[in-house]
């Protein structure tokens, strides 16, 4: 295992620059995780150090107050890092991996205390609980799904692909692209123990991957894998219910972008104003763009714009959403837009080579 560093850098403070944390395959060339810093104009990254200590890191999230950092060991089996980015320019590991429990996990969430991990491998969602000093405990909560899909390669099982907090704090979605399905469900801050609250099946074979929140908490946008289309849910969130009431391709109908193969949709983003929608489509390798109505139930296609790389496997906004970051595995590159505000249109603005690289955080 080895670290590099170059210059220097901090967590962000009031006033400070903002850092960026890239995670990237390791068995595929990439470095793990790379720290950058972030221009505050123009949102260029500039490397200041990265770390291999943690193998295959596809996933990252960082805890409250940002001066720690998560990551996922999409492994065999599958484990969970804490790393100081406070002290220096490149990230460092507090303590040994934390095993999840389950294999190739692919997600990460902070809530109540706990690290929340879900498993495509395993099709199961565990919680690890934070200790002082942001590292982790032994796994405290676990949940495995049940069931399997139409498509015979994709869903013979159970395949946890994402777990995101809903507002409030104490219920957790879980998408399954295995089963067709979200899973809801509640966590006890004081014990980690996770209770299953209800499931919420989508269309047969669209294999939903991941999801996000309109800012108001109402609505809720399910992203499918294996057929490229986001759905459109409402959040009941007294009952922690979800009612899916419509859905919107999101292939291109013409153009250069239209018939290129396959589409494998992979991460979206909601503006923080909740006018758009984007999402990253690979094969096509296209960023999708979709207007909301104000109600945040009505999405109308806008764009469909090159990711600038291959493979865009990751999206992130910046906290202001005035910029989009992509993370394109097969091009191993990270690439950043400007966006319009009123049409949420992408401008392409820079690119950072990244081998392999598989998602983006923003501190």
């Amino acid at each position: 295992m080895s670290s590099r560093q170059e210059g220097s850098g901090a967590v962000r403070r009031r006033g400070a620059a903002r850092r960026a944390f890239i995670g990237s395959f390791t068995h595929a060339g990439g470095a793990g995780i790379t720290a950058a810093s972030v221009e505050p104009g123009t949102g260029a990254l500039t490397v200041t150090g990265a770390t291999d200590a943690v193998p295959d890191p596809s996933f990252l999230t960082l805890g409250p107050g940002g001066s720690v950092l998560y990551a996922v060991s999409e492994t065999e089996n599958g484990a969970v890092a804490a790393l100081d980015v406070a002290s220096g320019p490149a990230p460092r590991l507090l303590a040994a991996p934390v095993p999840t429990g389950g294999s190739a996990p692919t997600h990460l969430a902070y809530l109540a205390g706990h690290v929340l991990a879900a498993h495509y491998g395993s099709g199961s969602v565990a919680a690890l609980p934070v200790h002082p000093g942001g590292t982790l405990g032994r796994v405290t909560g676990e949940l495995r799904h049940e069931g399997r899909g139409p498509d015979p390669e994709r869903q013979a099982g159970p395949h946890a692909h994402q777990v995101v907090p809903a507002p409030g704090g104490r219920l957790v979605l879980a998408v399954d692209l295995g089963t067709d399905s979200v899973h809801v469900s509640a966590l006890d801050a004081a014990t980690g123990a996770l209770t299953p609250r209800e499931v919420t099946p989508l269309r047969p074979g669209s294999g939903p991957r991941h999801l996000a929140f309109h800012p108001a908490g109402s609505h809720v946008y399910v992203l499918g894998e294996l057929e490229p289309t986001l759905a459109v849910c409402r959040w009941q969130a007294r009952t922690g219910t979800l009612v899916p009431v419509g859905e919107v391709s999101l292939r291109p109908e013409g153009g250069p972008a239209a018939g290129k193969g396959p589409a494998y949709p992979s991460a979206l983003a909601v503006a923080p104003d909740g006018r758009h929608v984007w999402a990253a489509v690979r094969g096509e390798d296209i960023i999708a763009v979709l207007a909301l109505d104000e109600g945040g139930e009505r999405l109308t296609p806008v764009a469909h714009v090159p990711c600038g790389g291959r493979w865009p496997r990751d999206l992130t906004l910046d906290p202001g959403g005035r910029r989009l970051y992509v993370a394109n595995e097969r091009s191993g590159d990270v690439t950043w837009f400007d966006l319009d505000p009123d049409s949420g249109v992408p401008t392409p603005a820079g690119s950072l080579a990244v081998p392999a690289a598989t998602c983006v955080v923003l501190a």
